[in-house]
């Protein structure tokens, strides 16, 4: 896919991602944590079906982008969902990936969905010094992947494991662990802290390569470990 803001009637920027093709765009309505409902997954399918989709992808971001829609049905589309969009580019928290936790798995150790969601209510979308992604797993399975997120949290039987500065891409790095078993309200407050520090930091690059700037010692300082 190539990014293209896409700005029209009441959407948002970058409502829309122009497609290989150049003509086409995809748009994925923000789904927190992947968690979906029946009513929910008939409207997506109605309206590819009404405005000729090529296709329905799954996304990473745990989303369900509908593929192949022609510019002049796009406001109509997303008028009919009735959904935000995903904050699926931009220099923003892009998603907060949650795996099935202790409310649907039964390897959860800790609430991966109820922390999970609580994080994207608050981040999600929130304009950043780069790209951001998040994670939740509830086990040390960590099927949503924490270990490659700007931001990993890993459940185990004592709380959470809080980690810091993974990525996946070109330059893949594994995140640098900051704490071990938090619990939820320590978590939600180590994580602000983090946020806030990063904002301030003042250099658009990704949080990774901040901690490999300055150090992890001097990181966990500037959050206050």
């Amino acid at each position: 896919m190539v990014s293209k803001e896409y700005v029209k009637g009441d959407l948002p920027e970058k409502a829309a991602i122009l497609q290989r093709d150049g003509e086409t765009y995809a748009i994925a309505p923000h789904i927190p944590g992947g968690i979906v409902y029946p009513e929910t997954l008939r409207k997506i399918a109605d309206i590819a079906d009404k405005y000729g989709a090529a296709a329905l992808k799954i996304t990473s971001a745990q989303r369900i982008a509908i593929v192949g829609l022609k510019e002049e049905d796009l406001d109509a589309a997303w008028a009919e969902l009735g959904m935000k969009p995903g904050a699926a580019i931009g220099l923003c928290v892009r998603s907060v990936k949650i795996c099935p936790g202790t409310t649907f798995c039964k390897r959860g150790k800790q609430d991966a969905v109820g922390l999970g969601l609580k994080l994207d209510e608050k981040y999600h979308g929130m304009q950043l010094p780069s790209k951001f992604k998040m994670a939740v797993s509830g086990c040390q399975n960590s099927c949503s992947e924490p270990s490659i997120k700007d931001i990993g949290i890993m459940g185990t039987a004592k709380g959470y494991t809080l980690s810091v500065g993974g990525s996946a891409g070109p330059r893949p790095r594994l995140g640098s662990v900051m704490a071990k078993d938090l619990s939820e309200e320590q978590v939600l407050d180590l994580v602000d802290r983090i946020i806030n520090f990063y904002k301030g930091y003042g250099k658009a690059r990704r949080i990774g390569e901040v901690l490999d700037e300055i150090g992890i010692e001097k990181f966990k300082e500037g959050v206050g470990l």
